[in-house]
């Protein structure tokens, strides 16, 4: 089974980061825009049949981007995130979602009230993954599914190499394998997990950029509040000498995402 405790993940100070952040998070997440985009593609249309309430939930909704998609592929909406200064900014989006405020490993919902669950890049944040996907699992209806995107282990491997000519430490969140995501599926109650890793790869004209929508998404660094911050001048200026090792034939740097796009039934 895996290790429950894999990460040590303050959730209080979590919810502050990203709710600090909220106001400016879409002016940064260009990459979990793309990926919640790819991961929406990967959801059925609204489904029609004999009983015509279809009820969704977006785990992690943020700002609520992607809500208004998801109102056209059910009757009821529920938009759940940590941050009450995300849903704030989700409430701006007029979907008609409702809105609350809640954690994924103890969500407040009765044991099978939806039909789907949308959930991308936010299951990684989770302290205890396999709870997070027994809870998952004890929402949905028999039947109903789960489309998640999570970050995996390697994700920003070159900002990690950096910073460990630096200063011999990573800098960078820690996120499970495969295996170990697989593993933590199926402890949750999902037998046969469909899990598709990906490499999504960005680029940036120089490292200040990364850094600083690292910063405005509210994730530069949440595993370990010790090694979090990014350091005073000098040391920044040496984290991007050790960058430049990674800048690619076209004049840009590479930052690689392993993404995982996964889709979980509950039978």
């Amino acid at each position: 089974m895996l290790h429950e405790r894999f990460q040590a993940v303050d959730k209080a100070q979590l919810a502050r980061r990203f709710g600090a952040a909220a106001r400016h998070y879409d002016a940064h997440a260009r990459f979990q825009q793309e990926v919640g985009q790819a991961l929406l593609e990967r959801m059925p249309d609204r489904q029609v049949g004999l009983d015509l309430t279809v009820s969704g939930l977006d785990l992690g909704c943020g700002t609520g981007f992607f809500l208004p998609a998801l109102a056209g592929r059910c009757s009821e909406l529920t938009g759940l995130d940590l941050a009450p200064g995300m849903l704030a900014q989700a409430a701006l989006r007029g979907s008609g979602a409702r809105l609350l405020c809640g954690d994924a490993e103890q969500l407040p919902f009765a044991d099978g009230t939806f039909d789907w669950v949308f959930s991308s890049l936010a299951l990684q944040w989770c302290e205890r993954p396999a709870q997070a996907f027994a809870e998952l699992h004890r929402v949905l209806k028999p039947g109903g599914q789960v489309f998640f995107s999570t970050l995996l282990s390697g994700s920003l491997w070159q900002l990690r190499e950096a910073w460990r000519a630096v200063d011999g430490r990573d800098h960078v969140n820690r996120f499970l394998t495969l295996p170990q995501l697989q593993q933590a599926a199926r402890d949750g109650g999902f037998e046969a997990p469909e899990l598709c890793p990906l490499t999504w790869s960005l680029a940036y004209p120089a490292l200040s950029g990364l850094l600083r929508d690292l910063k405005g998404i509210g994730a530069s660094q949440v595993n370990d509040e010790r090694s979090a911050g990014l350091g005073h001048r000098q040391r920044l200026v040496r984290l991007g000498e050790a960058y430049e090792r990674h800048r690619q034939p076209d004049g840009l740097l590479a930052a690689s995402y392993e993404v995982c796009l996964g889709r979980l039934v509950r039978r």
